[in-house]
């Protein structure tokens, strides 16, 4: 028998005080997982709309850039584009939501300098660099919050599977040992009654 079961008031009290505590553990879990869900949903909803936004900015930057490879020609365009310099500004940072760490994506936007001349180029050029560089932002954004949405979905499942314990096997558990350890008590406390009962019947 493990000795936290032995019917002392002792026990009685470190049951109930275990009891109390996976209670309140069990409704900071409920009340975490129900913060962290709606997080998700904002952040599911939000992704829906980059998501539109890129596939909206995608067609009309391809729409541009046909235009631009009519106006000045394949390989100047390609030419043009080898001009642009590869994009390494881009930093993550983190912030916390409740233990859960969510990426912030930053990057230097001033790195975004012409590298061709306007006299040497037409206007589809400028139209088509400027919708690309609007699907570069849509993507780093797309890519922070559903990074985001993904590591709130672990710790929802984790948070999840941790109340579920508390509420199915802890707290059965604890209330079990109080009301065994209880029982055995008041027991003993009658069958002491009834013991100092018959010593003062035979003295009497």
């Amino acid at each position: 028998m493990d000795p936290r079961e032995f019917p002392t008031k002792g026990n009685l009290m470190l049951a109930k005080n275990s009891l109390a505590l996976a209670h309140q553990g069990y409704d900071l879990m409920d009340k975490k997982r129900n913060i962290l869900l709606k997080e998700l949903m904002t952040l599911i909803d939000e992704a829906k709309d980059i998501q539109e936004k890129i596939d909206t900015t995608f067609t009309k930057a391809y729409a541009c850039l046909q235009r631009a490879n009519i106006e000045h020609g394949i390989s100047k365009v390609e030419e043009l584009a080898f001009t642009v310099p590869i994009e390494d500004s881009v930093r993550i940072q983190t912030r916390s939501i409740m233990g859960t760490e969510i990426p912030h994506v930053k990057h230097d936007d001033k790195k975004n300098v012409l590298t061709y001349s306007f006299g040497t180029t037409h206007e589809s050029i400028d139209i088509a660099r400027e919708a690309f560089r609007e699907v570069k932002e849509l993507t780093l954004k797309l890519s922070e919050v559903e990074n985001a949405a993904y590591r709130l979905a672990t710790n929802i499942k984790k948070t999840q599977k941790r109340a579920t314990a508390l509420k199915n096997i802890t707290i059965p558990m604890y209330t079990n040992l109080v009301y065994t350890i209880n029982n055995a008590l008041e027991e003993k406390e009658r069958e002491e009654f009834t013991r100092l009962k018959v010593i003062k019947k035979m003295k009497g």
